[in-house]
């Protein structure tokens, strides 16, 4: 089927523009449609599938524990959360953590314990430093975080208290900021995903984390979509060798399982007393043991030497191949988190590589995404150059519109 139409769902609402195809099963790095065809993931469920799919030591795990506890409630303790917490807090070297469902509970948890933390100062009306191009979420606090005019359009007035600024320019954010008593955190990803694949330079990294503390503001990093071993180390914001105070994670931690966290260091972490925030589903024993075994087999099978070999494989094809072609603006990111920069809108890409048997993304119209499981070999990195370089030369020689 030739991947140009998304099929009628009259019961559906249209809320996504899907591609007329219905995955039915995986193996590792492979998936299939219900009509049988077989296709490269290079998308892992939007850097959610870490262990890619029917992982032998994932699958088991998940099973005993459905056997055994699905859901309970906060009501009660619920072990899963004090070891999935100790592991974090381990890995981040921050000390507390908070369970939810989804990267936007783990940012709108962010964004409250920065209003509290400004409220228990003595600041009325507290803001926060956010940045052009992010992406935090779709309810109404995070899309106003959200630096996407295309994405706001329609759900106005958006919430007031977020200041906005460049990235990777530190005199912008100090003018920005410049005098104003109210300004409470600073809030940003690592390498924006949604936002076309875009890095923090470490030194600016590490000048925010230094005005931060000059200015008692927190330092909250958004790595729901490059945390979780994606570029290499367990959080992108460790290879600037800084730490956040407030740290909001989701998708890969959970190798599909829905869960989201925030991570918190000494100065966040106690903001929240009981009554301030809850979640009905979040830390359930489900998604607890989905976190606990992805770490596991993680730091089992060296799956961040995986994802930075790997990657710096994959990047350095991608440049060898489309580098140096009139149309290609930037081959950037890091791990298997890469994104390739073209000078025009590229959606249909993304159609073109559904036929051709490979699955991928195209974000910030331009910028064609790829952020498959983590256990991908050197072989299917190649395989990915194999399919994506033809479709790439091919589109760039169409004549513009």
């Amino acid at each position: 089927m030739s991947a140009t139409a998304a099929p009628s769902s009259p019961h559906v609402m249209n809320t996504y523009g899907r591609l007329p195809i219905a995955l039915s099963h995986g193996q590792g790095c492979r998936v299939w449609d219900t009509e049988g065809r077989a296709y490269l993931d290079g998308l892992g469920g939007i850097a959610v599938n870490t262990l890619g799919h029917n992982h032998p030591e994932l699958v088991p795990a998940l099973q005993d524990q459905i056997s055994k506890l699905i859901h309970s409630s906060n009501y009660y303790h619920v072990p899963g959360q004090e070891q999935l917490a100790t592991k974090l807090t381990e890995l981040s070297g921050l000390t507390n953590a908070f369970f939810c469902c989804t990267g936007l509970e783990a940012n709108e948890a962010a964004i409250k314990l920065a209003r509290k933390f400004g409220h228990d100062k003595g600041i009325e009306r507290p803001e926060i430093v956010v940045y052009e191009a992010a992406f935090h979420g779709r309810s109404i606090a995070t899309l106003s975080a959200t630096g996407n005019p295309k994405v706001q359009q329609g759900f106005g007035p958006l919430v007031e208290g977020f200041i906005r600024v460049p990235l990777n320019d530190f005199e912008a954010l100090k003018k920005a900021t410049e005098g104003n008593p109210n300004v409470v955190a600073v809030f940003f990803e690592t390498i924006q995903g949604e936002g076309g694949i875009n890095p923090m330079r470490w030194e600016y990294l590490r000048q925010v984390r230094q005005l931060c503390d000059e200015r008692d503001w927190l330092m909250m990093i958004d790595e729901v979509q490059c945390g979780m071993g994606r570029t290499g180390k367990w959080f992108a914001h460790q290879w600037a060798g800084i730490k956040p105070d407030v740290m909001p994670l989701a998708k890969g931690l959970g190798s599909g399982v829905p869960i989201g966290a925030v991570v918190a260091g000494p100065r966040a972490a106690h903001i929240f007393g009981p009554g301030n925030h809850g979640t009905t589903f979040g830390g359930n024993p489900l998604a607890m043991r989905a976190g606990i075994e992805t770490i596991r087999i993680m730091e089992e099978q060296k799956l961040l030497d995986n994802a930075a070999n790997v990657g710096s494989h994959l990047k350095a094809a991608l440049e060898r191949e489309l580098g140096s072609l009139p149309g290609v603006k930037e081959i950037r990111g890091q791990g298997l988190m890469l994104g390739i920069e073209l000078d025009r809108p590229c959606g249909v890409i993304l159609n073109r590589a559904c036929d051709a048997g490979l699955l991928l993304s195209v974000t910030a119209d331009s910028v064609i995404r790829l952020v498959p499981p983590l256990i991908l070999s050197i072989a299917e990195a190649d395989e990915i150059v194999a399919i994506l370089v033809p479709l790439v030369k091919a589109f760039l020689a169409e004549p513009q519109p």
